[in-house]
């Protein structure tokens, strides 16, 4: 499916203001019906790929190999340090930004300046980060990164259920998802391309987040919130808002849940994916191929299923007006990929566990988020929900270190670090029955 497949017609805008929305003291909050054109999505996804290639080409392999620089002993304790800080700082600044994001009444619209300043942070942070001295300046550089590519991931995020309807959100959603899938290969071929130099790596990474953002920053049709539809600021108010109640609001709630669980899951298996090519899979012995090669490999062939499984089963979800029977689906074939790799650590195995998980993730990513959209409380705070829910994504990143590191230091290893992370994935495919607002 190409952009310009979206599907439904484009019917011809009504008489606007300078950003082509009626205009109207709460335009902003509108439920959108107008389907979004394919020059937006395609920036929407420009965005993704540069923000998830300045996530995972240092998660995948940079870290590790500055890790191992610093000292290869205690490699896995340091990579699970930084990345356990970093996604600790994700904890706030998604749901922070996106509630900052919220307010913003820049005649730029509520989105943009903060997919701009969250750019420009993550950018000077990656270049930073490739002369760190010592595991702490690299650790508080990392911190940095993830403060400002959550501060641009919560304001994209957010544009989305801003500007797209609800019937177009699947088919939207798998392109977003199929742009974060790119800026992972793209990651993983940036950290493969450097051949060992993280630093350089660092850099180019740095660059394709800023290049990334440029399409969105000019045609974005992001709408301004006027003041007048902007409540007055109160600490706590603000404060306690973020606390969205499980009581009134369970649908929410439960997608919360779920998608925290099935992102554990999926992190346990992807966190020691360098290592364990090298350590269980022994790749260099038994294949000839550096362990680094191995991911790349592994990544392109788990983006490709990824790329087909998103924008498939989105399409097919707003056909059939249904969510829940695919991400349920879609959970279980992620914990079907983590047994694979635990009962089979082979080559052969880790090139099947990928695929599976590729097209388990793909299809999850598109249709959770769609379903997601359908049970946020209210248009007003699009950015801070959004962040709450991104907080089951980046929380399991803080989780996901402590549970595995055990497992493989102490606790039999890869194979029961992979079942672990199969039990946890299955409960999160469970749960999403209690759903009841969305079919």
């Amino acid at each position: 499916m190409s952009l310009s497949d979206l599907p439904g017609s484009l019917p011809e805008r009504p008489v606007t203001d300078p950003v082509g929305m009626q205009a109207g003291p709460t335009t902003a909050l509108a439920e959108p019906v107008e389907r979004v054109r394919p020059l937006w999505v395609t920036g929407v996804v420009l965005v993704n790929v540069g923000i998830n290639a300045a996530f995972f080409g240092p998660i995948q392999v940079l870290l590790g190999q500055q890790a191992i620089h610093f000292d290869e002993g205690q490699k896995e304790a340091i990579l699970a340090l930084v990345t356990g800080c970093g996604a600790a700082v994700s904890l706030v600044a998604n749901p922070l930004f996106g509630a900052f994001s919220d307010r913003t009444t820049s005649r730029f619209g509520r989105r943009v300046p903060w997919v701009l300043l969250g750019a420009i942070l993550g950018a000077v942070a990656l270049v930073a980060l490739a002369g760190a001295p010592n595991v702490a300046v690299m650790t508080i550089l990392w911190c940095l990164v993830q403060a400002g590519c959550n501060g641009a991931y919560a304001a994209i995020t957010a544009a989305i259920p801003d500007r797209v309807p609800v019937p177009q959100r699947g088919a939207v959603g798998g392109l977003a998802a199929m742009g974060q899938t790119a800026g992972i290969l793209a990651g993983a071929v940036i950290a493969s391309a450097v051949s060992g130099n993280f630093a350089l790596g660092y850099v180019v990474c740095a660059a394709g987040l800023l290049a990334g953002v440029v399409l969105y920053l000019f045609k974005n049709d992001d709408v301004p919130l006027v003041p007048e539809a902007r409540p007055p600021f109160k600490l706590w108010t603000f404060v306690k808002g973020f606390w969205i109640s499980p009581v009134r609001y369970p649908d929410f709630a439960w997608a919360w849940l779920t998608r925290f669980l099935v992102n554990v899951g999926n992190h346990m298996v992807t966190l020691y994916l360098l290592f364990f090519l090298k350590d269980a899979v022994h790749l260099e012995e038994t294949q000839g191929l550096k362990p680094e090669f191995g991911v790349l490999v592994l990544t392109g062939l788990y983006a490709v299923m990824v790329i087909i499984t998103s924008v498939v089963g989105g399409a097919i979800s707003d056909r059939m007006g249904k969510r829940k029977p695919l991400v349920i689906v879609s959970s279980v074939v992620i914990s079907i990929a983590a047994l694979i790799l635990g009962f089979e650590p082979t080559w052969t195995g880790a090139i099947a566990g990928a695929a599976v998980l590729g097209i388990g993730f793909g299809a999850y990513l598109a249709v959770d988020f769609a379903l997601i959209t359908q049970v946020l409380p209210t248009a007003l705070d699009r950015g801070r929900d959004l962040g709450v829910i991104n907080v089951a994504n980046s929380l399991p990143q803080v989780i996901a270190p402590l549970i595995a590191y055990p497992f493989v230091a102490f606790w039999g290893g890869y194979v029961s670090l992979y079942v672990a992370a199969a039990v946890i994935g299955l409960l999160g495919a469970l749960f999403v029955v209690k759903i009841k607002g969305v079919a």
